[in-house]
């Protein structure tokens, strides 16, 4: 039998989508062949601290609102720059370095794993990984960049002020935006941090929560319409294609798709297709491969859009490493559009080890 590929699978890390990194990683461990992958399983904790862990996937599910972290306890890891390896260290701190792995599949959330740190980190030990490179991860997660970025490649992102600490805002540019508008942390993810603002008296607390997340805050014009999700994938020869669209449709008393809607709530119905017509359709594939070649993405993407009723299609974000659990809409919609989850990943490792190689 051919030796197996070593994957090491990175997950937990010091966002505040700790949690929901902890839940993907129990799908992805779930659905690896271990006839074809040897899996080490590498978390980080809320501290930053990164251990050697033996996570049992079946065990890793949201009840109510209890959801699972990282702990620390395991043996210490580290990664030596340049030598393509990973290290562990026992209680004794004597060293014991483990084979080279042929990839890390970093399974991470938000700030420190899907911003372009983890994979700068990675390239500086020469260790290959899944997904996007340092530019288009950072690119990505900083949600004004994108914007600048997607616009300039000519897409629709819809009307927005950036704020610093510190910095006024500006009250005729906010009232051009009108309401209500959104209040977000540029650098964030999983609904965390965001606000609704529904009338001006509501902007101070909506900015104090979003400036706790992030040094740079988004007001954002609400925009009209429905809310629609699309995977982008890539393939080994480079190639990049969509998978079939999905509608988010909210409970009457959610009208936003908030933190709770997303994951502790039976909020939400998911269409997989979106009813939406074969035009439609094939312009938002159009758009997501064009925004993930927009921030030069790699691997994967989920894009989300706003559909309004004259067909006009606004970019929402791109999320380079969208969430992987059993419930989250990037391997759904692939599966709808007829590819597994475990022919998923396989496809995700094959494209990073053809690039790793170059």
């Amino acid at each position: 039998m051919a030796s197996r590929i070593r994957i090491a699978v990175v997950y937990g890390g010091r966002s505040s989508e700790h949690p929901i990194s902890v839940l993907s990683a129990g799908s992805v461990l779930d659905a690896l062949d271990p006839a074809k992958y040897e899996v080490l399983t590498l978390g980080i904790t809320r501290a930053g601290g990164w251990v050697r862990t033996d996570i049992e996937p079946r065990n890793l599910q949201i009840a109510g609102q209890v959801l699972p972290e990282v702990e620390s306890g395991g043996a210490d890891i580290a990664v030596r720059p340049g030598s393509g390896e990973v290290a562990v260290f026992d209680a004794a701190s004597a060293i014991a370095v483990l084979d080279s792995v042929d990839l890390v599949f970093p399974v991470l959330h938000g700030a420190y794993g899907e911003d372009g740190t983890i994979q700068g980190l990675l390239e500086m030990a020469g260790v290959g990984y899944v997904g996007s490179g340092v530019l288009a991860s950072a690119a990505a997660m900083d949600k004004a960049f994108a914007k600048t970025m997607l616009r300039a490649a000519g897409l629709d992102v819809g009307h927005y002020l950036v704020l610093r600490p510190g910095e006024p805002v500006d009250d005729r540019e906010l009232e051009q935006l009108g309401l209500p508008v959104f209040v977000k942390p540029a650098r964030a993810g999983s609904s965390i941090g965001i606000s609704k603002v529904r009338g001006y008296d509501e902007l101070p607390a909506a900015l104090k929560l979003a400036f706790e997340h992030d040094s740079k805050v988004l007001i954002e014009a609400a925009v009209m319409g429905r809310e629609i999700e699309c995977g982008v994938l890539q393939d080994a020869d480079g190639s990049v294609s969509a998978s079939l669209p999905a509608e988010i449709r909210l409970r009457p008393d959610f009208d936003w798709y908030s933190f709770e809607a997303k994951y502790l709530e039976d909020a939400s119905e998911f269409d997989i297709p979106a009813d939406v017509g074969a035009d439609a359709v094939r312009a938002i594939q159009d758009a997501s491969c064009r925004a993930f070649r927009a921030l030069d993405c790699a691997g994967l993407a989920r894009v989300d859009f706003f559909l309004q009723r004259d067909g006009r299609l606004v970019v929402n974000e791109v999320n380079t490493m969208p969430g992987f659990t059993a419930i989250s809409m990037y391997p759904k919609m692939w599966a709808e559009t007829g590819v597994s989850y475990p022919e998923l990943l396989d496809r995700l490792i094959a494209t990073a080890l053809k690039q790793r190689q170059g």
